[in-house]
């Protein structure tokens, strides 16, 4: 029988947007208890669309299986109340500004005195230290400082402006890395007993997706010709062909009927082919712009060439495929329900699910407050203080 693999681990969640909720939902989905701490008007993607119901569709896919509560922390009651729920958690995360979390006196120093094997995650743009640490950062500004955006734009022949941004990568990216980091730390902990600051730079995440660039960088190397994995286009479209090695390229000159380039010295050795890259894929659309996708995908498929068909995600969310792994899996929220993604992992012997509901703003605040040691008496002088919003 599966169980939750992080069952009885409690997690503070300070965080807003998306980097930080993506790694604290992570956790919630293998089965930690993971309260969201909010101000009182609510993380900002609740009011993000899509919204039915008064309910942001994002905020319950970023947000799923947490509970919400309030707490002012401009009132020094709230900072208070904060420790106290530190003392008794084995994670925090946040993904605040460096410096925020040390002002309000909840920074991982002040809270291991209280809570020695406290893991602290904090997620920021450039890291918590150094000359870029306190400066503001989103992930469409992360895309274009890191170099990603630059180096997207160097492999779209004739185009010179980069692209406008609406898929976060760098968000979701450092949110996966917190989370892997977070269930290191874990681990250690499992060994040692020591908590341990966590410190997730965006920028660098995304660095480090550029290998080839990287190594560019410090060993010179001008790629030659146009770049190998591009859109091949068909009568109704395009399809994506990985053409990466000796095998592939026979299947490619098969599918097409042109055998003949398996020795055409344009096309033979890799370093030719590298350079004659456009001029093959010119001639392969010759045959393939002349046939349906269908048809160049069964050529393809025959033939040992790896490729798929362009797809929206719309078609993509009937896919047998992502049904069969339930991939897809409702929610609840004042809205209805909406499907959100699983994991893309699974474990043979642990859940790995998105716990069914998403939680209104403060919903759970004097349920968690007593389930954490606070007092009937000691809740209500909170929301007396104006500590609870």
């Amino acid at each position: 029988m599966k169980t939750d693999a992080l069952a009885g681990i409690r997690v503070l969640d300070f965080t807003t947007t998306i980097a930080g909720p993506h790694c604290t939902r992570l956790l919630a989905d293998l089965g930690a208890e993971v309260v969201k701490v909010e101000a009182p008007d609510g993380d900002m993607m609740r009011t993000r669309p899509p919204i039915r119901g008064g309910a942001s569709g994002v905020f319950g896919y970023l947000n799923a299986g947490k509970r919400s509560i309030v707490l002012d922390l401009k009132a020094p009651a709230a900072v208070d109340a904060a420790r106290r729920l530190a003392a008794g958690a084995d994670v925090l995360v946040e993904n605040f500004r460096p410096g925020v979390m040390r002002r309000l006196g909840l920074d991982y120093e002040r809270l291991k005195a209280v809570k020695p094997d406290l893991i602290y995650c904090a997620i920021s743009g450039y890291g918590q230290t150094g000359p870029a640490a306190e400066l503001p950062a989103y992930a469409p500004m992360i895309h274009a400082a890191s170099g990603y955006e630059m180096a997207h734009l160097s492999y779209q022949p004739g185009r010179e402006r980069p692209d406008n941004c609406g898929v976060f990568f760098a968000d979701f990216n450092s949110g996966a890395y917190a989370f892997g980091a977070i269930m290191t730390a874990l681990f250690q902990r499992g060994r040692d007993g020591q908590g341990q600051m966590i410190d997730v730079s965006m920028c660098e995440t995304m660095l480090g997706t550029l290998m080839g660039e990287v190594m560019r960088a410090q060993i010179p190397f001008e790629p030659p010709g146009r770049p190998m994995f591009g859109p091949v286009r068909t009568r109704q479209g395009f399809v994506m062909p990985a053409v990466a090695n000796e095998r592939t390229f026979q299947g490619l000159c098969r599918a097409a009927g042109r055998p003949d380039w398996i020795t055409d010295p344009r096309f033979a050795r890799y370093a030719d082919r590298r350079l004659n890259w456009g001029a093959l894929i010119d001639e392969v659309e010759a045959w393939s712009g002349a046939l349906d996708t269908d048809a160049v995908m069964a050529a393809f498929e025959a033939n040992g060439v790896p490729a798929s068909r362009y797809r929206t995600v719309d078609e993509l969310m009937d896919d047998p495929q992502l049904a069969h792994r339930q991939a897809l899996q409702p929610i609840e929220d004042a809205g209805g329900s909406v499907n959100v993604m699983a994991p893309p992992f699974r474990l043979s012997a642990a859940e790995t699910r998105v716990r069914p509901f998403s939680a209104r703003l403060g919903e759970h605040t004097g349920e968690v407050l007593a389930a954490w040691g606070f007092a009937e008496g000691e809740i209500a002088a909170l929301r007396s203080e104006g500590a609870l919003g």
